[in-house]
């Protein structure tokens, strides 16, 4: 079994992130969070290093699709 750890992020954020997966396959905050994550790193490890400019075309992305502010 996974063990855990504890992630935090503002309160206005959490909601913000509840407001957003309303009607999704994310059933919390912490689903999101993973997936976010996991894409990310998967990302990084194909390619051996993730620059600052795919980071931010990453976050680009996710603001259009409406995950980030």
């Amino acid at each position: 079994m996974a063990e855990y750890t504890t992630v935090s992020i503002p309160k206005d954020l959490a909601e913000r992130v509840e407001g957003t997966i309303e009607g999704t396959s994310f059933q919390s905050t912490s689903d999101l969070v993973r997936f976010l994550l996991r894409s990310i790193v998967i990302q990084h490890q194909r390619r051996g290093e993730l620059t600052e400019a795919e980071f931010e075309e990453i976050a680009s992305q996710l603001r259009d699709l409406g995950y980030l502010g």
